[in-house]
């Protein structure tokens, strides 16, 4: 088997966004191909943390290379209770202050945020805290940020975005999540 060499290592910033399905399967995939390499990586999970998923325990085989913190309280988020509502916006802006501490370590080679584009779009951090952590990224991290509606800001200092665009999805046609696939 061949290798590809490249002559220089540059850290990337990608965006996994869109309305479609396989954002978080995408940036998973990627943490897969860096476990094949040894590379360290931490997954921040925005959002997720009220259901359970495979990709929990998934993560998990992949050895101890690979660092899961899941720190959200789930998707629904109701702005008509300000107290779900502050819940929400704490777990997030503790999950923004855990990525910047990782970020800043020096340990990981990869940093995936998931669903913050979502934690952005529903004000639970403010933008200006995504850039600062785009802006101060060491020079060899990749950064993956994932999650419906990125901000346009994230997206011009992107190396990488690329858009899931639902055509079609089981949801739709009344079809219950299936495991494995969907969770």
């Amino acid at each position: 088997m061949r290798y590809i060499k490249t002559k220089e290592k540059t850290g990337l910033v990608l965006v996994f966004t869109g309305n479609g399905k396989g954002k978080t399967t995408a940036a998973l995939g990627t943490v897969l191909r860096a476990a094949g390499y040894n590379m360290k990586v931490c997954i921040i999970q925005f959002i997720k943390g009220d259901i359970y998923s495979g990709e929990i325990d998934g993560i998990k085989k992949l050895g101890k290379d690979i660092e899961l913190h899941i720190m959200g309280k789930g998707f629904y988020i109701s702005k008509d209770n300000p107290e779900v509502y502050n819940e929400h916006r704490e777990k997030a802006q503790s999950a923004i202050r855990l990525a910047k501490e990782k970020m800043l370590s020096g340990k990981y080679d990869i940093l995936v945020l998931d669903e913050v584009n979502n934690a952005v779009f529903l004000n639970l951090i403010n933008i200006l805290q995504v850039i600062e952590l785009i802006d101060v990224k060491p020079p060899f991290m990749h950064l993956i940020l994932t999650g419906r509606d990125a901000h346009s800001d994230i997206i011009k200092r992107a190396n990488i975005v690329t858009e899931m665009k639902e055509i079609k999805h089981s949801y739709h046609q009344n079809i219950e999540p299936q495991k494995g696939i969907d969770y």
